[in-house]
């Protein structure tokens, strides 16, 4: 039989609102694992990042015992609660204070089972990591937590099929979690103004983005300016480099960012500034076609009315030994030829 739920349950299982929509949707579920599934879904590739800021805010802080109020916190904390001593409570108030300054949201873990002082060891290890990695470990901690919910939730609700949930997924699935890392980026850069402001990025030891490029006007002797571009990762099937051309699956490049060339032939940032880019194929595009049509329009009769070229793509390879290295993707453009090149 069909289990029923509403989005009133589906949001105290998780404190994202969308999530909470969206689960509702789908509604009714034949069963615990099909819930569980479309849960890891839902959370991994349809809701957004403030989506998943909402989630955290609605959890106490670890062992804040007096903001135990929610449905099942109380029972999740219990092992940590029963393990606290004055001294390991106070050091875990200043850690979740520490955390939330440097990440701007709480320190989430799933805490069934967990003792005070795993807990504040998990804190402390993870204190170190770089915001973007942080907060997918802390979406990852969420869904733990939301397949847990759903298991008591389907067991309250009467519901007629024993299961047994499979190990917990922390990475969305068939992507890998570079992968999902530049997912995070690419939204952290669109979303700088917007509700990601109260999530601080970590200062990196990089002072640029490590994919850069700018364009050059050779026919004009000038920067070309006005020039769209735009990045993408290959997030497809797996193939050798050798064989990538024979691969027709448009669909597996997901887009990390868009610029527009300045006057001196530069674009803005089209990834975050990570220490660590992920290996894979990347695809920088530009729009020459758009850029001739407007320089022929500016000087009629001109050979520069249409370039040969509608775009110019490029696709390149950064392997698992470069990832600390930067790649600048220089185009020398003219009318009907083009050179690139990596430089520094």
């Amino acid at each position: 039989m069909d289990l029923t739920l509403t989005e009133e349950d589906f949001l105290a299982i998780c404190g994202s609102t969308k999530f909470a929509a969206e689960m509702a949707k789908r509604a009714p579920f034949s069963s615990l694992s099909q819930a569980v599934e479309l849960s890891r879904d839902i959370w991994w590739n349809e809701v957004d990042i403030a989506s998943w800021l909402d989630a955290f805010a609605a959890h106490p802080e670890i062992g804040d015992g007096k903001s135990l109020k929610g449905r099942w916190s109380k029972g999740e904390q219990s092992a940590a609660l029963s393990t606290a001593t004055d001294s390991t409570l106070q050091k875990l108030v200043d850690w979740n204070q520490k955390y939330k300054e440097k990440f701007g949201f709480i320190f989430l873990i799933c805490a069934s089972g967990r003792s005070t002082p795993e807990i504040l060891d998990a804190l402390k290890k993870r204190f170190g990591n770089r915001p973007i990695v942080e907060l997918e470990i802390a979406a990852g901690e969420q869904q733990k937590i939301t397949e847990l919910r759903l298991a008591k939730l389907f067991a309250e609700k009467g519901s007629s099929t024993t299961q047994t949930v499979t190990a917990f997924s922390n990475i969305p699935p068939q992507q890998s979690t570079g992968r999902r890392l530049n997912h995070i980026g690419a939204h952290l850069i669109s979303n700088s103004e917007g509700s990601m402001e109260h999530c601080p990025m970590q200062s990196s030891s990089r002072t640029r983005p490590p994919i850069t490029t700018h364009v050059l006007d050779v026919s004009h002797g000038k920067p070309g300016v006005g020039i769209e571009v735009s990045l993408e990762s290959w997030n497809g099937p797996t193939v050798p480099p050798d064989m990538f051309l024979s691969s027709r699956d448009t669909v597996g490049w997901t887009l990390l960012g868009s610029s527009i060339t300045d006057n001196d032939g530069r674009c803005g940032p089209l990834m975050p500034v990570v220490d660590h880019v992920p290996a894979g194929m990347y695809r920088i595009t530009f729009n020459t076609g758009k850029y001739y049509k407007k320089m022929g329009a500016a000087t009629p009769g001109s050979e520069t009315k249409s370039g040969f070229y509608p775009f110019v793509s490029l696709v390149f390879e950064i392997k698992s030994f470069q990832t600390l290295e930067h790649f600048h993707v220089p185009v020398l453009l003219s009318p009907f030829s083009f050179t690139t090149y990596r430089g520094s």
